[in-house]
């Protein structure tokens, strides 16, 4: 148990010694920020108050503004839950390319505890990361007005983001395995921060795509994921306009707001409850966890 506990905290020193990896890490991340100061703050806050339809005397202006930023902090969280395991697990690679693998499947080690430590260290500095973004934009939201949380809804969204990390880690695993060389990783972690920001839907809602490209980003975890995240940190602001309104819509123009900013995923034109989020992740990781397993077999040679 020695020799894993000590591969584990060897992976974690690896990935946060290297400043330009954890910089690099939060690429996407740190472009949502960048878009959302140019130009969608704006695009935001105009379409929610373009389909007000003459609430507009009921709901209160800084409680739409902080809604929008609330949906930047999800965007930006979503983004580093799979930017950053990602980064963490290249270590895999270099290992990999600069045969430091052999040396540490000649020791005693077994080869599940060698690959889970992989796996313990993603998830582990994946989490300290993207739970200090989380306590940093709850700070600065509290500053910038009240985002109308409660204690629940706060530790929900750490649950979440653990969730995410575990599933983009189980995910990713199995992706970098197939890496000989830290230039192929290097180069699908481009596409990847590219990619990344649709599919969540942090620059367009998933809900303005068809269904087709609906299913599509929602079959990956991190979807998901950020939809789970919504509904922890954005409900109370939702709640709030909803009770300015007074009832006055029946709740249509809250329940309109959750559709469009997709609180829910949706699968095959499917509406996926908060539960059913969870299960799928849940279960979408088991999966990725036995891939990994079967591949790391074949992969690495036997002690």
């Amino acid at each position: 148990m020695k020799g894993f506990i000590g591969l584990t905290k060897r992976n974690i020193k690896i990935y946060f010694k290297d400043v330009h990896s954890v910089i690099f890490s939060l690429l996407t991340s740190i472009i949502v920020f960048v878009l959302y100061l140019l130009f969608l703050k704006g695009t935001f806050v105009n379409a929610i108050e373009g389909s007000m339809n003459g609430l507009e005397t009921f709901i209160k202006p800084e409680d739409v503004k902080m809604f929008v930023n609330g949906t930047l902090l999800v965007g930006i969280l979503g983004s580093a839950t799979i930017t950053i395991p990602y980064n963490c697990l290249t270590t895999i690679v270099k290992d990999r390319e600069r045969k430091v693998d052999y040396d540490i499947l000649a020791t005693p080690v077994k080869r599940w505890q060698v690959i889970l430590s992989y796996l313990l260290a993603a998830v582990i500095s994946s989490f300290l990361m993207t739970s200090l973004l989380l306590s940093a934009g709850l700070v600065i939201l509290a500053f910038l007005g009240n985002m109308h949380l409660n204690v629940s809804g706060i530790l929900g969204a750490y649950g979440v983001i653990f969730l995410g990390c575990l599933s983009s880690s189980a995910l990713f695993m199995t992706v970098v395995l197939f890496f000989k060389s830290s230039s192929a990783a290097g180069a699908f972690f481009g596409i990847l921060s590219a990619a990344a920001g649709f599919v969540i839907g942090a620059y367009i809602p998933i809900s303005q795509f068809s269904s087709k490209i609906q299913t599509l980003c929602n079959l990956f975890p991190a979807s998901q994921v950020c939809a789970l995240l919504k509904n922890a940190l954005l409900n109370g602001c939702i709640d709030e306009m909803n009770r300015s309104i007074g009832g006055a819509d029946n709740g249509a123009f809250s329940e309109a707001l959750r559709q469009s900013m997709t609180f829910n995923a949706s699968l095959f034109e499917r509406s996926l409850s908060v539960n059913t989020m969870c299960i799928y992740i849940a279960l979408f990781t088991v999966l990725s966890l036995i891939a990994m397993v079967l591949l790391y077999t074949k992969v690495y040679k036997k002690n």
